[in-house]
């Protein structure tokens, strides 16, 4: 039964096109509260018994992160595969906010400068330039490129969604060449694309080597790209279509970019 429960589940998630990795984060959650719940039927399954796994996860010290992804992969299972009218009225852990740490443009550049290897140069260029995902740079492929347009394509990036990005000026000549000389991948590997880990190992190695401070990971570039167009006056509108952020206060959780504008923001009321 336990496995039935997992097959539809995960049929059921892939019919959606959930992606990749949300479908294997939710069945590992689910999982793990079927091993809990073994003694019972699935259809024996209640409110009481998610909020009860809930607690043997908190008391785990987990963040809130986790406890809201596995409360959402719980009401998955409850909800659209066991067809229980059981809709969890649980609270959300709350998430702590942390400010986003991100590089000033002068050490992009010093990041940059220190990668010798053309290709991943590029790479690590247009994964700040475009803000792109690690994963999302590691799967383009040459026909995602419209330079009439000036435009690239996320294809399937995160929720399974495309999105367009834009083509940096200074990039767009080795990008065309790149297309032309590639049949498939933008930056293939050994086997298929090159790798994620791949372009951690050299994002980290160029950080450490431009001695920066800061923990330099794929991740903070795109940060930094975040950064340096709102504090350049770009809308939080603009920036979140880039981003491929479902909702605005994703985008303004980069307040400290926004905060000088907003005091230099001047009153209506003082101009009565």
């Amino acid at each position: 039964m336990t496995f039935d429960v997992l097959y539809n589940m995960k049929r059921e998630m892939l019919r959606r096109k959930l992606s990749p990795r949300t479908v294997k984060t939710y069945l590992q959650y689910v999982k793990q509260f079927l091993l809990v719940n073994m003694d019972k039927h699935p259809k024996e399954f209640s409110k009481r018994d998610v909020r009860e796994f809930l607690y043997h996860l908190e008391g785990k010290d987990v963040s809130g992160s986790t406890l809201n992804v596995a409360h959402n992969a719980l009401r998955f299972m409850m909800i659209d595969v066991l067809h229980k009218a059981c809709y969890l009225k649980i609270r959300y852990a709350k998430t702590a906010k942390k400010q986003s740490q991100y590089l000033t443009k002068d050490e992009v550049k010093r990041v940059l400068a220190v990668i010798e290897h053309p290709k991943h140069k590029l790479l690590v260029s247009l994964m700040y330039g475009a803000g792109l995902r690690v994963r999302e740079v590691t799967r383009l492929k040459v026909s995602d490129f419209l330079f009439d347009e000036n435009v690239g394509w996320v294809r399937g990036g995160k929720g399974n969604k495309d999105r367009p990005f834009i083509i940096p000026a200074s990039l767009r000549d080795a990008l065309k060449r790149r297309c032309e000389d590639e049949q498939h991948w933008l930056f293939p590997g050994r086997k298929g694309a090159l790798t994620v880990k791949s372009v951690q190992v050299i994002v980290k190695r160029a950080g450490k080597k431009a001695k920066i401070k800061k923990r330099v990971h794929t991740h903070i570039l795109r940060h930094s790209f975040t950064t340096h167009l709102l504090e350049s006056g770009v809308a939080v509108s603009s920036v979140q279509s880039l981003l491929g952020h479902s909702r605005p206060d994703t985008t303004l959780h980069y307040s400290h970019a926004l905060r000088p504008k907003l005091i230099e923001t001047v009153s209506p009321l003082d101009s009565l």
